[in-house]
């Protein structure tokens, strides 16, 4: 945003967040098996709308209607909006550490409909956990779930949905390359600083 607007690009440095592995990770996932219910899950800690409630309120709906093709769940786990509720879902109230991990290895799909948030940590945390990340092409996020899902808008939320399922294997095997980690993060700042010292110094 910041270079559409004009300003020059220097000497910036970009840091990707990353999740802690010791406790996001893939153990004791099990990926669907293609034949059960496809178990859909989301957590935040804020309760603005916009952290995509449009979205699972659609889906909740959907659920409740019975006319996609695939049999569906959704979890959502942490805070909502005042005066409102889920009404073909579940609602579990804010998680975090290990408790909030094996809550969503419970589950087979990431969902985030986030809007314009520039980095989160919710979708990295289900895609460390293994869960292939369905989620809104707006913000940050993007581009941090770019290969590692399927994006939508909100013209075609139910088509991606089916998409994502139908590829399932794909995006679950892709998953497996998935690098968001605290350790790479905290890297990139070591690095960052080391070079500003040596930069100051003038020896590079």
């Amino acid at each position: 945003v910041f270079y559409k607007e004009g300003i020059e690009r220097k000497n910036d440095e970009v840091i990707m967040t990353g999740a802690n592995t010791e406790i996001f990770n893939s153990k004791n996932f099990v990926p669907w098996d293609e034949s059960s219910r496809l178990k859909i899950v989301t957590h935040h800690w804020g309760n603005n709308w916009n952290k995509g409630f449009s979205i699972y309120e659609r889906l909740d709906q959907l659920i409740g209607k019975k006319t996609f093709p695939y049999d569906l769940e959704f979890t959502y786990i942490g805070k909502l909006p005042s005066k409102f509720s889920f009404k073909f879902s579940k609602h579990i109230t804010p998680l975090e550490g290990k408790h909030l991990a094996k809550e969503i290895k419970n589950n087979n799909l990431y969902l985030t409909a986030s809007i314009n948030e520039p980095s989160g940590n919710h979708h990295i945390e289900g895609g460390l956990c293994g869960l292939p990340i369905l989620y809104l092409d707006s913000g940050g996020i993007t581009e941090y779930c770019a290969d590692f899902g399927v994006s939508f808008s909100s013209e075609n939320f139910e088509q991606k949905l089916k998409k994502i399922i139908d590829e399932y294997d794909i995006f679950y095997n892709k998953m497996k390359n998935y690098n968001r980690t605290s350790e790479i993060m905290c890297q990139a700042y070591e690095d960052v600083f080391e070079n500003l010292v040596l930069r100051k110094k003038n020896i590079i």
